[in-house]
């Protein structure tokens, strides 16, 4: 992992070697229902990974991390060294960049886990994007929260 988030843009042959990942995380009623979403590209674009889970009653920024946490698994059981990461949570982009510090006590422990397996990577960026950069990423925690409420599609 290198220590800065956003850097110079690689020579073509390198950028070729990214993945890209869009997560979003969401509850309803912070705290309520919660779950994540996101979709995993690889270097190509192709989609390669959607994961969803339902993750009971917890808060919207959770639910965030929780979605980051994923891909970043992800990305480390697939052997993709170079991992973007998209999300539309500021708190959490900016708190993993070190812009913001952790002081909620439930977040902090996935903050650092969330370090950790970004260490695991050779390369790790991460960057805001507006709630319409993350549609399906968001499509797929609304998925999650539904199945787990025992709603229809």
């Amino acid at each position: 992992m290198t220590g800065n988030l956003f850097e110079a843009p690689d020579p073509p042959a390198e950028a070729a070697k990214w993945f890209t990942a869009h997560c979003d995380g969401g509850s309803r009623g912070n705290p309520g229902p919660s779950g994540y979403g996101a979709v995993v590209e690889d270097p190509q674009g192709r989609v390669v990974g959607r994961l969803s889970e339902f993750l009971g009653v917890q808060t919207n920024n959770y639910a965030e991390y929780s979605g980051l946490l994923a891909v970043l698994q992800w990305a480390i059981e697939n052997g993709a060294k170079r991992l973007r990461v998209v999300s539309d949570s500021e708190l959490m982009v900016k708190q993993m960049k070190g812009q913001y510090k952790v002081a909620s006590p439930v977040l902090r422990p996935l903050w650092e886990e969330a370090k950790r397996r970004a260490g695991r990577l050779d390369r790790f960026e991460m960057r805001h994007t507006l709630r319409g950069g993350n549609r399906e990423a968001d499509r797929l925690a609304n998925e999650a929260m539904d199945k787990g409420m025992g709603r229809k599609a």
